[in-house]
């Protein structure tokens, strides 16, 4: 059975196929790479081929712009942020299905059943190996002067800082997340700069002794057989999980929702059981070196490798819900602009 992977597909290539038999349409912000091994495994057990578009911006704009000629079935992103963004785009529609309920715990899903986390990525600390003797931190200690430029971290704006600071509103309130941030933001290094496989690098260099990463960055580095050099730069570097003897560690997520017109519905229930499923978030996991949210699902030996992860169990929606105001704290403090101390 065929697997399409349109990257650069046109409105044309997939409306093609929007209403073909056994077959079902998926817009992904995923690398196609990423997925092909679900997908594969899929049409392997139910004979029902599958047609990715890859986009790598813009993907709620696209299927607001298509409407109801839209061939999307099913979407496929990362962040909390991207899911909401999709639920309030208003290019979902809700799925009430036992199967995929089971299987994925309330925290990770809409209550109204708009999208639903597949996998989850802890937002941990990078440390020296060599500096940091520390084997546990929390976030709040982030802003303890004992830090003081000591610190790396990529742009306040972006969207897995965004999650991580909306994630201390929502524990602390805003009038204590602003002081943190400023604590923070006085113990940077330097502006923040760079993506969070640089803040390993730096780590390495001795520019900081520690930064804010995702976990999966760790797994990309340490298997990274085209680029050798992230190899040293995740071999310098131990993984530490913020709060993990307390309230644990904040995750976001990657996730999937049936768009609003999906021509091929049922097919693409049938896809979202099989990725709900033990078998595919293991599958998923390994490509994507993230842990799957079924509880009990097997993670990769990598990720094994860092250590035991205690989810912080506040339901993302909770989070998501202090999106805005975190972003608005980032400006207030002048976060980007780096240490003033």
């Amino acid at each position: 059975m065929r697997v399409a992977l349109l990257a650069t597909a046109s409105f044309g290539a997939l409306a093609g196929v929007a209403f073909a038999d056994g077959e079902v349409n998926i817009y992904s912000y995923r690398q196609p790479e990423l997925i092909q091994p679900l997908l594969d495994e899929f049409t392997k057990e139910t004979g029902i081929a599958t047609n990715v578009l890859f986009l790598d911006k813009g993907l709620v704009e696209r299927i607001s712009a298509e409407g109801t000629n839209s061939p999307a079935d099913v979407i496929l992103t990362v962040d909390i942020g991207r899911l909401i963004e999709a639920k309030d785009g208003g290019v979902t529609q809700p799925v009430q299905n036992d199967i995929i309920n089971k299987d994925i715990p309330a925290q990770y899903r809409d209550p109204a059943g708009d999208w639903f986390g597949l996998t989850t990525r802890g937002r941990v600390v990078y440390a020296s190996k060599e500096r940091v003797p520390e084997t546990a931190i929390t976030y709040e200690e982030l802003s303890d002067p004992k830090w003081k430029n000591r610190i790396c971290i990529r742009d306040g704006q972006h969207s897995y800082n965004i999650g991580l600071f909306a994630s201390m509103i929502a524990h602390h309130g805003a009038e204590y997340t602003e002081k943190w941030l400023t604590g923070l933001k006085n113990n940077l290094v330097r502006k923040p700069d760079g993506n969070d496989r640089s803040q390993a690098k730096s780590i390495m260099s001795g520019e900081c002794d520690i930064a804010l990463g995702n976990t999966y960055y760790v797994g990309l580095m340490l298997t990274n057989d085209k680029d050798p050099e992230e190899k040293e730069w995740a071999a310098a570097i131990k993984v530490l999980f913020p709060n993990a003897a307390d309230r644990g560690t904040h995750v976001n997520i990657s996730g999937m929702a049936l768009a609003k017109n999906a021509p091929n519905k049922d097919n693409a229930i049938k896809l979202m059981e099989f990725l709900s499923s033990g078998k595919a978030q293991e599958i998923y996991s390994e490509q994507v070196f993230e842990y799957p949210v079924l509880p009990g699902a097997k993670v990769s030996e990598v990720v094994a490798s860092f250590g035991p992860i205690k989810p912080d169990p506040l339901p993302l929606v909770d989070i998501a819900a202090n999106r805005k105001l975190a972003s608005e704290l980032v400006d207030k403090v002048g976060f980007n602009d780096g240490p003033t101390q």
